[in-house]
């Protein structure tokens, strides 16, 4: 049995913060590895066109191939298909039970969480491991965000990161490319040159995809 770091998103792009919580929850947890599972067909990314998965695997595999507890999985790329975390634990635990899986987020999905697809079956599932950062919209502190969820759902397994807050998303980061202006400083350097070399977030290049 081993114990597994799942850290799904769409990475689009991949950042230094996606690292530094995988890394964080790799040692403080004491995980045998951590699994970067970029998203196939998120249900909740309305707000603009998804980079192709091709592009974004591969910025994952560049970003974490210089640490070998990191492991790029496509597990949610390969399913057709929307992809929801409910079902992908699922698939995720008949496929592999010999493990146990520790879902790695942020504070913020742990405020939306109830909004989830059966959010009472993902923390059923799995351990959540959560990194406490700024969240826009008005809540509890994030204790008390716990208590509440664990009072409500019987089987809810919840416990905080203690990382550094690295105030920056991928939202940023497209939005930033997309205007000229440089990013090395928050993606891995191989990542950056990905980005640069297949002008992904240029304007001319988002309106074909």
């Amino acid at each position: 049995m081993a114990d597994i770091g799942i850290m799904g998103g769409t990475f689009d792009p991949i950042h230094n913060g996606h690292l530094l919580l995988g890394e964080q929850a790799y040692r403080e947890y004491g995980l045998a590895e951590v699994w970067f599972m970029p998203s196939g067909d998120p249900p909740h990314k309305t707000d603009h066109r998804v980079t192709p998965a091709t592009d974004r695997c591969a910025m994952v595999r560049l970003a974490i191939q210089d640490r070998p507890y990191f492991k790029f999985s496509d597990f949610e790329v390969m399913r057709a298909g929307k992809t929801y975390t409910a079902q992908t634990l699922r698939l995720l635990r008949e496929q592999y039970p010999q493990h146990r899986f520790f879902f790695i987020i942020g504070a913020d999905s742990l405020y939306e969480i109830e909004h989830w697809y059966h959010p009472e079956s993902v923390m059923a599932q799995t351990i959540l491991l959560v990194a406490n950062r700024e969240y826009e919209k008005n809540h509890r502190e994030i204790q008390d965000q716990i208590r509440f969820l664990k009072a409500h759902y019987k089987h809810a397994d919840i416990r905080l990161l203690h990382c550094a807050e690295m105030d920056v998303s991928s939202c940023e980061l497209r939005r930033w490319e997309a205007d000229g202006q440089p990013i090395q400083n928050f993606v891995p350097g191989s990542v950056n040159d990905y980005i640069e070399k297949h002008g992904l977030y240029h304007p001319e290049r988002r309106e074909t995809i």
